[in-house]
């Protein structure tokens, strides 16, 4: 029996390599196929990390203020951090980069490896849609420190091989840095993939149906993706919140004012190539703001561009999970646990994913 156990291991390795090729094989027909590995991790855009600014700490009773908005403060100068995942190619080359009509761009913290793997295998999926090319990327940053963060960037890593779709920068992955994540990878885009035509700005913890979005973005009149399109579930009259225990505090020591722009909801947005260039070159002179969302419309508001509305982008909390699969466009549905109603497992995703009804017409 021991002599066998070389064998027996052997069979296993075989039989589970013909699995996975099996599983991918659908995929794989209908996406450009990755770069070997040594190409995939490669990083030709390094910088030095960020330092600590220690004169934020003379701004009015800072010493008051929670450890992460200090942190915040201490850090909002920063706009360049080492990469530590790349894919260059990922739409083909800059100058390839006009074929990916539609870029989906979904924040993932380096932890969610099980929202990730639905999300490849359902709305996600990269694939010739229409007639035209869906492309993925997820943008992450890290988490832990000393012997947890490199196991948790390991991880990442060995991902990455598997799927060539992940871009990580070494900054640490938290809700105020959100607006960091976003930059950065605006900054990629410009690099990389800058005549993409849409591009879907999401949360890993959203339902989308990206074969309506194709369908209404191709219906889009005179908009090839050469123009402005900023578009999702629209928050107007709001500012920023004062109490501290919110998770969205942000206070006078950050924002001064007590009025946000019009801004659309983080879950999911779409907008146009055209718009995701004006936000990036008009964020090299917008300072930093803890919310994402609110300073992607304050980057637009500076080139006096706005959102607009669009009813089939709903937010967590509306009563959207109840008829998913016919849902329009997007649909935020990972809340607390505790709102049991709307919290589900991601694999319940592949059900509404499989059941979504075909030639469902959305409209505005």
């Amino acid at each position: 029996m021991k002599k066998s156990l070389p064998k027996i291991i052997m069979l296993i390795k075989r039989h589970c390599s013909c699995l996975m090729s099996a599983l991918h094989k659908d995929e794989n027909k209908s996406v450009i196929q990755p770069k070997p590995e040594h190409e995939i991790t490669a990083n030709n855009y390094s910088w030095p990390k960020c330092q600590q600014n220690t004169s934020a700490a003379i701004v009015p009773d800072f010493s008051s203020l929670p450890h992460h908005i200090q942190d915040f403060l201490y850090y909002r100068h920063c706009r360049h951090f080492p990469m530590i995942l790349d894919v260059p190619d990922k739409c083909g080359g800059a100058d390839g980069s006009a074929e990916v009509f539609l870029l989906l761009v979904i924040k993932s913290s380096p932890v969610n490896y099980n929202r990730r793997e639905v999300l490849r295998k359902t709305w996600a999926k990269e694939r010739l849609q229409n007639g035209v090319w869906i492309r993925r990327i997820f943008i992450s940053g890290t988490m832990g420190v000393g012997v947890e963060k490199k196991k948790l960037n390991k991880l990442l890593e060995l991902e990455q091989r598997e799927y060539n779709d992940i871009l990580q920068w070494d900054f640490n992955d938290t809700f105020f840095n959100l607006t960091l994540k976003q930059v950065l990878f605006l900054e990629w885009m410009d690099r990389n993939c800058p005549n993409v035509r849409f591009l879907m700005n999401s949360e890993d913890d959203v339902f989308a149906n990206t074969d309506n979005m194709v369908a209404y973005l191709k219906s889009l009149k005179d908009n090839d993706g050469s123009k402005h399109l900023f578009t999702g579930y629209l928050i107007e009259n709001r500012g920023p919140h004062r109490i501290p225990d919110n998770k969205h505090y942000v206070p006078v020591q950050v924002q001064e004012t007590d009025t946000y722009p019009p801004y659309l909801g983080g879950g999911g947005f779409l907008l146009s190539g055209y718009s995701a260039t004006v936000m990036y070159k008009m964020s090299h002179s917008v300072m930093l703001h803890p919310i994402d969302n609110v300073y992607m419309a304050m980057c637009l508001e500076k080139a006096e561009l706005h959102p607009t509305c669009h009813t089939g982008v709903k937010m967590a909390g509306q009563p959207c999970y109840k008829n998913l699969q016919y849902l329009c466009i997007q649909c935020h549905v990972y809340v607390s646990p505790s709102k049991a109603q709307n919290f589900f497992q991601p694999s319940v995703l592949h059900l509404y994913w499989s059941k979504k009804p075909k030639n469902h017409i959305c409209t505005k």
